[in-house]
């Protein structure tokens, strides 16, 4: 058993590698995806108007699943519904009617009355016009001297008694004049004019009655693409006049306010409206002066029959409901068509929808939606998406899909988050558009090339390949570096010995199926140890450890295949009775492994001086009567087999000399245990034949010719023979190497 060891030679350091064609593709799709994810954000960024309509169900139905939290509100709603049209008579009523409603809801204690309805035209049951009305149709009646009634008057002098404000419509389908505002405003800023809504013109109530109230607000809702009403404009112009709206006017005279303060500031170049405080109340907007509308849905909100306020029998009911609150006048009858969408109710009572912002202005819970959240919103998208970017150039097609779901659900927890935590409305479709951008446009092409590669690793490297490392390979395509490339590889050949002699006994047909049978356990054998098979040449195999993937304990896998080929080889022998040998040589060393061979047909293999001489030494195989021969490298590189020293020879084409080794088997094998006292004799025999004692060899070598046959046995008679040859003494130039003369 040899100890000659050599000392363990230095990694060489690899060159800097480019990118591979795999890492070329990847890097092309990553480029696409980079490029549809601009796109995306783009987009956004030119319609964005459009855009925001999806985002804004999103914000519907955050609104569905947590309505704001409802309270004892400071606004009740007294309802023109069908039940008081069927009461009280079709509708417009006699405005002496309305001038009661007035009264008695002031009797009981409102803190301001608000019409959801503007009184634009003459009551039409004025005895004026109804005396004018039966001459026209001939009847004519003397009231020469009679005082008659006007019910516009009653109702001025219950606005102008009572702290009422009047509803008006703004609109740019009239270019009606506007009656002054009865609020002042002022400004912490400049003029915020320029950022409003801006009308050309109004549906206002009879002058009468304008003169007679201390306050007047807007009711009309803006239009919107869906017609759903998310938010309303506090404070809007019309003809270059500030107006409020009807619930913050209210508000107003509930506090006995006399102005509104408004804060604007320049954002992003251009004026915005950030704040308005009315009386003891601030309130956050938009840059247009709108305040998003926080739905509870008021389930606690006193909802009155207007025909039940002007019954007495009520009143003790009433007082409660109604003491300290701001009466909003409205209508819920469906025939007078004041019924708009919200997002938690498609057919809500417009009026219901001033009483929502009062309540929600009381409160001080706001939504909010600030300047900034657009960046950020892009930002989160841009990151995002390059993240999923990331994954998908590093990792697996499956991981960049659970990536980007759990991206997705991270972007939706943020976004409701916001809104359930912060009261922010923050998109989360944009950032979602992204991914999705990323996914759909990378993800399939990822795919078809992975596919691709894997079906050209399955195609190139099956047939040489086990199935193991071809699934590895082709999940791992990295591992493959086509086009050569310096790695370090256990290099095997093998062949059959006396081959062409056999051959010469067999037909053709014969000659195929033995070489069939032969090469079919041994590609086995090499399979099942990871081997590489590159080629077979008739009866010979060349195979190597270590590409295209890297093989962990190369050396030995390739020791241990030789000898299971061995094995295999007598198990066959003893089945089909035939008397096959075989010699093989291993090498370990620097080879060039890679796709060589023409732009017609190529194939995966490797060049190099330790291949030459892999082939070199199964050649010597045959001189020293041995069935594997192995380098010094090989046997560094394999601890836990028993090798045995055989020679040291120049082989053909090398100057250097090599030591070769015939492995016997490995530590623990009972056979090599067995055969210690024989290696021991061998070892010194060995010593004395590379320094020159050939007195001390021929004693051996005798000794060892008369052991009992042993794998050693064919190389001591060759040893004998060279002897016989020999002076008694080396000569001064002796190295001890043998020069061999043909392959």
């Amino acid at each position: 058993m040899t100890d000659r060891m050599a000392e363990t030679r230095r990694p060489q350091a690899r060159p800097t590698r480019r990118l591979s064609s795999s890492q070329r593709r990847r890097l092309g799709v990553m480029l696409i995806g980079a490029a549809a994810l601009t796109g995306v954000v783009t987009l956004h960024a030119v319609f964005a108007d459009q855009a925001f309509r999806l985002t804004a169900l999103v914000f519907d139905s955050y609104q569905s699943f947590k309505p704001r939290e409802a309270t004892d509100p400071p606004v009740a709603v007294i309802d023109i519904d069908e039940a008081s049209i069927a009461r009280l008579g079709q509708w417009p009523w006699s405005r002496r009617v309305v001038a009661d409603m007035v009264t008695r809801a002031s009797a009981f204690g409102a803190a301001a009355v608000g019409f959801d309805i503007v009184f634009s035209e003459p009551d039409r049951t004025a005895p004026s016009r109804l005396i004018a009305e039966m001459r026209r149709q001939g009847v004519f009646l003397d009231m020469a001297g009679t005082d008659l009634p006007d019910p516009d008057i009653a109702l001025a002098e219950a606005a102008r008694v009572h702290p009422v404000a009047l509803g008006i419509a703004l609109t740019n389908e009239t270019q009606a004049p506007v009656a002054p505002p009865k609020a002042g405003f002022s400004f912490l800023g400049e003029d915020p004019s320029p950022a409003l809504n801006r009308f050309s013109g109004a549906l206002s109530n009879l002058p009468v009655l304008t003169q007679a109230t201390t306050a007047v607000g807007y009711f009309s809702f803006p239009p919107s693409p869906d017609n759903i009403i998310r938010s309303f404009p506090l404070v809007s112009t019309a003809r270059g006049t500030l107006y409020p709206a009807l619930s913050i006017e209210t508000l107003r005279i509930a506090q006995q306010a006399g102005s509104f303060i408004v804060r604007s500031a320049q954002s992003g170049g251009r004026l915005a409206m950030t704040d308005l405080r009315v009386g003891a109340l601030e309130v956050p907007v938009g840059p247009g002066g709108e305040m998003w509308i926080y739905y509870s849905g008021l389930p606690a909100m006193p909802v009155i029959s207007a025909a039940d306020l002007l019954d007495p029998s009520k009143a003790a009911t009433l007082a409660g409901q109604i003491e300290g609150r701001i009466l909003l006048i409205g209508t819920s009858a469906v025939g007078l068509r004041d019924l708009v969408a919200t997002p938690v109710d498609p057919a809500m009572p417009g009026v219901k929808v001033h009483a929502e912002i009062i309540d929600q202005i009381a409160s001080g819970v706001f939504l909010q939606r600030p300047d900034w959240i657009t960046g950020a919103e892009r930002g989160l998208a841009v990151v995002a998406g390059l993240l999923l970017l990331a994954v998908l150039a590093l990792g697996s097609p499956a991981i960049a899909v659970a990536s980007a779901v759990l991206l997705s659900a991270g972007i939706a927890a943020v976004s409701w988050l916001a809104f359930s935590k912060a009261l922010v409305l923050f998109d989360p479709l944009l950032p979602l558009a992204g991914l999705a951008s990323v996914l759909l446009t990378s993800l399939p092409l990822l795919l078809m090339l992975t596919h691709r590669e894997k079906r050209f690793v399955r195609e190139s490297f099956g047939r040489y390949l086990s199935p193991t490392l071809v699934e590895r390979l082709s999940e791992d395509p990295e591992g493959l570096k086509l086009g050569g490339e310096d790695r370090e590889l256990t290099i095997l050949f093998s062949d059959i010995r006396g081959f062409t002699t056999l051959s010469e006994s067999l037909t053709p047909t014969e000659l195929t199926a033995l070489l069939n049978g032969f090469l079919t356990p041994m590609t086995d054998v090499l399979l099942e140890r990871e081997a590489t098979i590159d080629k077979y040449i008739g009866d010979a195999i060349m195979a190597f450890w270590n590409a295209p993937l890297d093989i962990e304990d190369h050396a030995k896998k390739a020791c241990g295949a030789s000898l299971a080929m061995i094995a295999a080889l007598e198990a066959l022998n003893r089945q089909q009775g035939t008397s096959l040998k075989i010699g093989i040589g291993l090498n370990t060393g620097m080879a060039c492994v890679g796709n060589l061979g023409s732009d017609q047909r190529f194939s995966y293999s490797c060049l190099g001086d330790s291949v030459n001489l892999a082939s070199r030494v199964e050649g010597m195989t045959k001189l020293y009567d041995v069935a594997i021969l192995v380098t010094e490298d090989v046997v560094r590189q394999a601890p836990g087999f028993v090798f045995a020293e055989v020679d040291r020879v120049r082989v053909m084409g090398r100057r250097a000399a090599v030591r070769l080794y015939t492995l016997l088997g490995r530590n623990s094998d009972a056979a090599v245990t067995d055969m210690a006292p024989v290696l021991a004799r061998h070892d010194a025999f060995i010593d004395a034949w590379q320094a020159g004692d050939f007195a001390a060899c021929r004693r051996m070598i005798e000794d060892l010719a008369n052991l009992p046959a042993n794998p050693l046995t064919g190389t001591h008679a060759l040893y004998r023979d060279r002897l016989s040859a020999l002076p008694e003494r080396a000569t001064e130039d002796w190295d001890g190497v043998f020069t061999a003369t043909n392959k």
